[in-house]
């Protein structure tokens, strides 16, 4: 038995060129959540992590807040989905860069389109797996932590896994889960209670690390 800590990677570079890489301000919303983990004597028995830069800096970075050393398992089921192939599927023309808050609205619009069909097997986008497919990736780690860790597990992943990791445990529809990963912040915790037979939802998107007023600028969805 044990508790299940799922964690956003910190903010990425939305509109860069190379978007799988932290910003200055995910680097530090990721040092905070390992100082938070620090100061609550919160210790972990395992991490796991998927294989995108932003996910493994994203754990470097608690590490260092935090001033632990401990090796995470990489799980590449963990990984994002890719949000481009998602929304070529739906707007074959490349996207104007996201710098305005329309053109940002716009980006989400489409991209909540693309994922709807992604999710009900209408489209394949290329390189990605089918949805199904994404979906076991992400179960696959949930059922390893079940019948092989126990204590404290932190899994440092993005949006979309964690999401759908939330909605498998609470049977949720597509379109539930896509609203879910929306809604999701960098560096946000969602906690799963779990045993051998099962997860539970504790809390979904919380960043008790970023609870004081002078932090409320860290406070990012990209």
């Amino acid at each position: 038995m044990g508790t299940l800590y799922l964690v956003r990677h910190g903010q990425a570079s939305f509109g860069a060129d190379d978007y799988d890489q932290l910003s200055p301000l995910g680097q530090q919303q990721s040092a905070r959540l390992g100082a938070y983990f620090r100061e609550k004597g919160l210790h972990f028995n395992s991490v796991l992590t998927g294989t995108l830069r932003r996910q493994q800096q994203t754990y470097a970075s608690i590490q260092e807040g935090g001033d632990f050393d401990l090796e995470a398992l990489e799980w590449p089921g963990l990984n994002e989905f890719d949000s481009e192939a998602v929304i070529a599927t739906v707007h074959p023309h490349k996207l104007e860069r996201p710098d305005s808050p329309e053109r940002y609205r716009h980006h989400f619009r489409l991209l909540r389109d693309g994922l709807t069909q992604w999710m009900n097997g209408v489209v394949s986008p290329k390189g990605m797996p089918s949805y199904r497919e994404f979906r076991h990736g992400v179960i696959s780690a949930l059922d390893h932590v079940r019948k092989n860790c126990d204590g404290n597990v932190l899994l440092v992943s993005s949006g979309g896994p964690i999401a759908t990791a939330v909605g498998h445990v609470l049977g949720t529809a597509p379109e539930t889960t896509i609203e879910l990963n929306m809604r999701i912040r960098n560096s946000a915790i969602t906690e799963f209670a779990f045993n051998p037979k099962r997860h539970t939802l504790v809390t979904y998107n919380t960043l008790p690390h970023l609870e004081h007023a002078d932090q409320a600028s860290w406070i990012s969805f990209t």
